[in-house]
């Protein structure tokens, strides 16, 4: 497994020379909330579609309200 540091080094290489820095921040971003998402899927913390469904209805709901 690669570290955090190799993979912005492979990210940085992979990206144009004229890179900003806010491009650079972006796909650091960008790859953290992959990397957590995938890290989520395999420890099972997960919403079906139904249940992600449901919940948006709750909230709506409930945000309707106020």
């Amino acid at each position: 497994m690669k570290t955090a540091k190799e993979e912005v080094r492979q990210l940085l290489e992979a990206l144009p020379d004229d890179s900003t820095f806010e491009d650079i921040q972006y796909n650091i971003y960008v790859r953290q909330k992959i990397s957590k998402g995938l890290t989520a899927v395999r420890e099972g913390r997960v919403l079906s579609q139904t249940e992600a469904e449901a919940r948006m209805a709750r909230w709506l709901e409930n945000s309707a309200h106020k």
